[in-house]
């Protein structure tokens, strides 16, 4: 195990900086001021949301066009976050229910 030595701080200073330190980090967990970074969302392929909702790519881009499940261009790419199939993918089958 390594061994730290401190030389030219008292114990008293030492203390002091310490309390400091955890006063100040309370506080900004108090007050809210630091966040835990939200995780990006996960964006899949067409291919992989025509796999998870079992419908071919035409019936995926009409849909896409209607608005039934919300995409995301980024460049000349599509892509879908992978919660947004799940939660529309309800929605689908709550909609197929309904015109029968």
């Amino acid at each position: 195990m390594n061994e730290v030595i401190l030389n030219g701080i008292s114990f008293e200073q030492l203390q002091d900086s310490i309390r400091t330190i955890v006063q100040n980090e309370v506080q900004k967990i108090v007050l809210g001021l630091t966040t835990a970074p939200e995780p990006a969302p996960e964006l899949i392929t067409r291919k992989q949301t025509c796999h998870i909702l079992g419908i071919s790519l035409p019936t995926l881009n009409e849909w896409t066009k209607t608005g039934i499940i919300p995409a995301q261009r980024i460049g000349t790419r599509v892509r879908y976050q992978r919660a947004n199939v799940y939660a529309s993918l309800k929605d689908i089958e709550t909609l197929k229910y309904r015109r029968a």
